[in-house]
């Protein structure tokens, strides 16, 4: 079976329907929600903005991974929200993007080194002070009615168990009902081949968005079904990562952006069409969507404005964040080969 047919088999024609936008459903993967439409004159023109995804929910508004966090996304209109996976010692899947709660909560023990009963004492040290959330606490607010429509990205974070982290969270998954399938609306992003592979055995019906730095590394999941992926802004911004960008659009996978925050880049990602922008600023990145509406013409005119207001000391930035993004690409690529060609475990699996 061809790649494309194995991608399409997963997801049924009902499924179908409910995740594909009329407009733009030739150009998309048929596993993720459709895209925001821009205003009436632009979407006649049949062009398309990423949908808004919030960082940990809304952090600029609120601490992040909390429930004021998200509430503060959906209260903002996003169309999904990205958050991060740990385990704690009594195997309870809660949301939290460092390994340790030193740095949000002033505790310098590790999440998995607590039980679900000490760290639901904790408090963030940003106010308003907020308690760790679960995951079947945010899968219990997003079935509300209103917010339905809102779709989850969970960034599993590797420093658990992989086998344990993906049974867990398929338990916490079934454990909420959901009046929408939550396979329809959540996507389990996992950093590498290991958690695919779990992935693709306690969530078999999901799609899966790799998350990554690399995209030589991305390039070897293509075939794997229902697959989309999310970049660093950095990799993407390479003459690599623009010919990544074409040619996943050419193959139909949706490929999404993380962590855009200046308004430039902002504009970098609507014209490069991405499928989604993965942000703190989500009112700000509304505010640009906005002036998108006003003609590509004046974005371009915008972007360059500020470019030339940046000047030496972004370009400086820029370039060394770029240098260190190299580094971290090797030593990655690097530790993935010492387990085996991630080309043949990925063909092994996808043959078992």
């Amino acid at each position: 079976m061809s790649s494309t047919a194995r991608r399409s088999a997963v997801v049924t024609a009902s499924e179908q329907s409910l995740l594909l936008g009329s407009e733009h459903g030739s150009r998309r993967n048929s596993t993720m929600p459709k895209y925001a439409s821009l205003n009436s004159r632009e979407a006649s023109r049949k062009k398309a903005i990423p949908q808004t995804i919030g960082h940990r929910g809304f952090s600029a508004a609120a601490p992040e991974n909390t429930m004021a966090s998200f509430k503060a996304a959906a209260e903002a209109g996003v169309e999904a929200i990205e958050t991060d996976l740990h385990l704690t010692r009594d195997g309870v899947v809660v949301l939290c993007h460092d390994e340790t709660l030193e740095r949000c909560y002033g505790n310098k023990s590790k999440v998995r080194d607590l039980d679900w009963c000490e760290i639901a004492q904790l408090r963030t040290l940003r106010e308003p002070h907020q308690p760790m959330p679960r995951l079947v606490d945010l899968l219990e607010y997003l079935d509300q009615p209103e917010q339905e429509d809102i779709w989850l990205m969970l960034d599993i974070k590797t420093h658990d168990d992989a086998e344990e982290m993906m049974q867990r969270t398929a338990e916490a998954l079934a454990s909420v009902p959901s009046k929408r399938p939550w396979d329809t609306r959540v996507t389990p992003c996992c950093w590498n081949v290991t958690y695919i592979q779990f992935s693709m055995k306690y969530l078999p019906n999901f799609p899966i968005t790799h998350v990554g730095i690399s995209t030589t590394y991305a390039r070897y999941l293509t075939d794997i079904p229902n697959i989309s992926f999310s970049m660093l802004q950095h990799t993407l911004s390479t003459p690599f990562g623009t010919c990544f960008l074409r040619d996943m659009n050419k193959l139909g996978i949706p490929v999404y952006v993380w962590t855009v925050d200046e308004e430039n880049w902002m504009e970098w990602s609507i014209r490069k069409q991405l499928s989604g922008v993965i942000t703190n600023e989500v009112a700000l990145f509304h505010e640009v969507c906005k002036r998108v509406g006003g003609g590509e013409g004046s974005t371009q005119t915008t972007s360059r404005n500020r470019r030339k207001a940046t000047g030496l000391k972004s370009t400086v930035r820029f370039w060394s964040e770029m240098v260190l993004l190299r580094f971290f690409v090797t030593l990655f690529l690097a530790k993935e080969w010492l387990n085996g060609s991630p080309r043949h475990r990925i063909s092994k699996l996808l043959n078992e």
